[in-house]
């Protein structure tokens, strides 16, 4: 007899599967005290380094935008010729602040731009997809790449028995033991908000949007024997790149560019627009280019500009708002949930946090480590009748609106016409990577399955791989099956 799944108090829980949610495309409710448990207590498990996206490195830089997309979105760093500047954090997901750079792992993308309207994060990952599709999985997800409680050991069977018992992870698992899943350096990477985002015009007309940043330094990646290798020759190798090129002159860059999809066409797409675990093919919605982001400074201290970096999807801008994106709302909560634990509830004065293209005119007090102030003539409340800072809508974001049932329900996305965990993996198989990259998927997966992973688990992971495409599950199982023979 199995063991019902409890809160804390040990209520049992309605589900660990789905979110409470307004209907199934509505957002997600906050009084679904499990979901804001298990995030809470999750993002709480770490002292004091991150939880996630623990190594990292990062720069300054500017995004200037060469195109105009002013039909699409009122926010001013999109407009024609607009220059901001912005920070940017790249890292591992799974590993320890110690870990080496070229572990098998997604990198984190995370961006702030310092607009004139408050600071707007772009928080993402050089994937354009995710393993999970709803923010109730994250921490069982993240715990399955940590490490084993007894051991302290990382673990490959654990990590492919929660990979196959949530076949959604089937597109990013693909991306992961794919050439993209070991970067040559963070400058050979492309990056992804990966979310579905709103963009708001300045009639008021509504659009999802989906960013891109296209490396121009060329997309390159390590073999599992050269990124083995440099991780114990260098451990620091991505950081130690980013920091020479910069220093040398040899400034990165990428070009941004955006999906733009009318709001009207969301519902009879063939996929779920708001599913993290699927793309938009380009052909349906291409590219249209934004700018110009360069990195052009390294930052003058590693702790107080990258270390006490926080980026949190929550920070957006009039012009930008919210979609129906499970992920990116459960991600609203639990980003500066986490900042106020890990740094401070006052992390959004540290230098690398603090809006440095606006005025801040906040009715915050004290608490922790708190150095900035209002005069002592301002008003500490809301409303009053002494000039105090006071709310005004019309200049505010939005956070994005659309219609929803309203009926509270638990369930998945809506289907449509050509969703299923399996498709686009399997796309991206047959139709996007060549023979030698398929040669090197396989090679990736059978050495990365012979490390550790036994029965059940092992005949889960070939019928895993045979869903995603027949002749790649094929070769996986002979692939392991030989190694076992041998080993």
């Amino acid at each position: 007899m199995t063991k019902p799944t409890t809160t804390n108090s040990g209520i049992p829980v309605e589900s660990d599967n789905e979110s409470l949610t307004a209907g199934t495309q509505g957002p997600i409710l906050l009084h679904d005290h499990y979901l804001i448990e298990k995030l809470a207590q999750f993002n709480r498990e770490r002292v004091p380094e991150r939880v996630v996206h623990a190594k990292g490195a990062g720069a300054y830089g500017e995004l200037v935008v060469t195109s105009d997309v002013s039909r699409y979105t009122k926010a001013k760093l999109f407009q024609p010729g607009a220059r901001t500047e912005s920070l940017v954090r790249f890292s591992t997901v799974a590993g320890e602040q110690g870990s080496p750079d070229t572990w098998r792992d997604p990198r984190g993308f995370a961006v702030k731009f310092y607009t004139e309207d408050g600071n707007y994060d772009l928080v993402g990952n050089n994937t354009p997809v995710f393993f999970i599709k709803d923010p109730i999985k994250f921490p069982d997800f993240i715990r399955s790449q940590k490490r084993l409680p007894g051991s302290g050991l990382r673990d490959h069977h654990m990590q492919w028995d929660f990979w196959t018992l949530r076949p959604e992870s089937a597109h990013q698992v693909t991306w992961l033991m794919g050439d993209r899943g070991i970067p040559k350096t963070y400058r050979h990477m492309d990056g992804f908000g990966s979310h579905t985002y709103q963009w708001i015009n300045a009639a008021g007309e509504r659009f999802w949007v989906k960013y891109h940043f296209k490396t121009d330094q060329g997309i390159d990646f390590l073999t599992q024997d050269e990124a083995d290798r440099l991780a114990g020759a260098d451990a620091d190798y991505h950081r130690r790149d980013l920091w020479d090129s910069i220093e040398r002159g040899d400034f990165p860059s990428w070009t941004l560019h955006v999906q733009v999809m009318p709001v009207a066409e969301a519902e009879a797409y063939r996929f779920n627009p708001f599913d993290l675990t699927k793309v938009w093919s380009q052909r349906d919605y291409p590219l249209i280019e934004v700018g110009k982001w360069t990195l052009n400074r390294n930052p003058g201290n590693y702790f107080v500009d990258i270390e006490q970096a926080a980026f949190e999807p929550s920070n957006t801008v009039p012009g930008i708002g919210f979609s129906p994106d499970k992920m990116l709302l459960g991600r609203v909560f639990a980003y500066a949930d986490a900042h106020r634990y890990r740094v401070g509830t006052n992390y959004a004065q540290l230098p690398p946090n603090r809006a440095r293209a606006a005025e801040v005119n906040s009715y915050s007090k004290e608490g922790a480590m708190r150095f900035d102030y209002n005069d002592a003539s301002t008003p500490v409340y809301a409303p009053n009748s002494y000039g105090g800072p006071h709310a005004e809508p019309e200049r505010a974001p939005d956070g994005g609106i659309w219609e929803f049932d309203p009926t509270m329900v638990r369930a998945g996305y809506i289907q449509h016409a050509e969703d299923g965990d399996f498709t686009q993996a399997g796309t991206l198989v047959r139709e996007v990577l060549s023979d030698e990259q398929r040669d090197r998927l396989v090679g990736n997966i059978v050495g990365h399955v012979l490390d550790g992973v036994q029965e059940p688990v092992l005949s889960r992971v070939f019928e895993y791989w045979k869903n995603v495409d027949a002749e790649l599950g094929k070769r996986v199982e002979g692939g392991v099956r030989a190694g076992l023979e041998q080993g």
